[in-house]
């Protein structure tokens, strides 16, 4: 999956979601952690198996998948 060796997907770990080699640990905690203030230091303190290469690729791919393309639709006239 576009080099992301870190992001495990495994159905009896956290329901299938995206997570953290295979850690209980998911990406959105990761994520949402750095989204209200806690800096890559803290959260390693909190979770010290972590390594800071984890929470750099959780954000990686959070920004890959909200890469997207939006289409302008024209609206429609009667």
């Amino acid at each position: 999956m576009l080099g992301f060796d870190r992001i495990t997907f495994e159905p009896d770990v956290m329901g299938g979601r995206a997570c953290i080699r295979g850690l209980r640990v998911t990406v959105s905690l990761l994520v949402n952690l750095v989204a209200n203030g806690m800096g890559i230091e803290e959260i390693l303190e909190t979770y010290p198996y972590l390594e800071s290469g984890d929470v750099r690729q959780s954000l990686q791919y959070v920004a890959w998948l909200a890469d997207e393309t939006v289409y302008v639709l024209e609206p429609m006239t009667a």
